[in-house]
């Protein structure tokens, strides 16, 4: 990944399945939503429109020094499409995390299992190249634009075949967070396509049992997933011979607590870097709620009236 992806790759190096042991799911401390299909995607797809709001923070010591990241996602979900905002903003991690603000756009197709992507723009502003990013994904082929524009694509660069089968960063966190679960499936599923605008990349995730965890949004047994990756285009020649996530030294470590909604949300990652040590993030805020949509709300008024 990009450094100035790396955040979100960390972080979407994502989710399981439903088959472990349920603890006390929570979202901000209140009980999470339950439905009759057990499966989110399902039930939005009834036409139950759904709002997704989820935050995760980084921390980090350098020479003592705190330095911190937070990534913030509102996920709209609708029968028919989808919209996430996200916005990332990293601080004081040299070297790993570069120091950035980066906002994030993606919609796209809400399909019975899955979300699939159609745009994608991604706006970085680390006081260097403040590189814009804009990804057009149709059934058959991919468009792509840079602002500045990047100095080559890889080496190889990725295909119109491979990206087909890719989703972006947020949409691939989101979506993998939120698919059902096949019963007797591997708990750590994957692989996770991702494609970013240059770099295409799959992330390939190994049970490793289940954990207890207490973090803000979830108290109870999570499923234990280890993330390595393969590095499929996009890459400098060379570069796709190390199979961890930049910067990160070892496997990187994700909790997932399967919620009563359907939905396995990362609540917990862990990373090892030689150069500053342990990274943590942590979900702070989770949280599903009926969404209005405008449709919803015109027909509102016209009941009323």
């Amino acid at each position: 990944m990009t450094k100035r992806s790396i955040f979100l790759a960390s972080a979407a190096a994502l989710a399981l399945t439903g088959l472990a042991t349920a603890g006390l799911a929570v979202a901000d401390k209140s009980p999470a939503p339950t439905n009759a299909s057990g499966a989110i995607l399902t039930n939005v797809k009834a036409g139950t429109p759904t709002r997704m709001e989820y935050e995760l923070r980084a921390k980090a010591y350098i020479f003592f020094i705190p330095a911190t990241g937070r990534a913030t996602f509102t996920t709209d979900l609708m029968p028919d499409r989808y919209t996430i905002d996200s916005r990332v903003k990293v601080t004081g991690i040299a070297d790993w995390f570069v120091n950035y603000d980066m906002n994030i756009h993606a919609e796209g197709e809400t399909r019975d299992n899955e979300l699939k992507t159609r745009t994608y723009v991604s706006q970085n502003k680390d006081g260097k190249k403040n590189r814009k990013v804009e990804l057009a994904i149709s059934d058959t082929d991919f468009t792509m634009n840079a602002t500045p524009r990047f100095g080559n694509l890889g080496d190889p660069a990725a295909t119109t075949e491979q990206v087909l089968k890719t989703n972006d960063p947020i949409t691939a966190l989101i979506t993998f967070a939120l698919e059902p679960r096949a019963p007797g499936a591997d708990p750590c599923g994957g692989p996770i396509r991702i494609f970013d605008g240059r770099q295409l990349t799959y992330l390939h995730l190994k049970n490793a049992g289940t954990k207890r965890v207490d973090t803000p949004v979830w108290t109870g047994e999570a499923i234990e997933c280890h993330v390595t990756m393969d590095k499929i285009a996009g890459y400098k020649k060379g570069e796709a011979d190390n199979d961890n996530l930049t910067g990160i030294d070892g496997p990187l470590r994700m909790w997932l607590a399967p919620l009563d909604n359907g939905a396995s949300v990362p609540i917990k990652i862990a990373a090892d870097s030689k150069k500053i040590g342990d990274v943590t993030l942590t979900a702070k805020t989770l949280r599903f709620e009926p969404l209005v949509t405008t449709e919803a709300a015109a027909g509102q008024d016209v009941a009323k009236n």
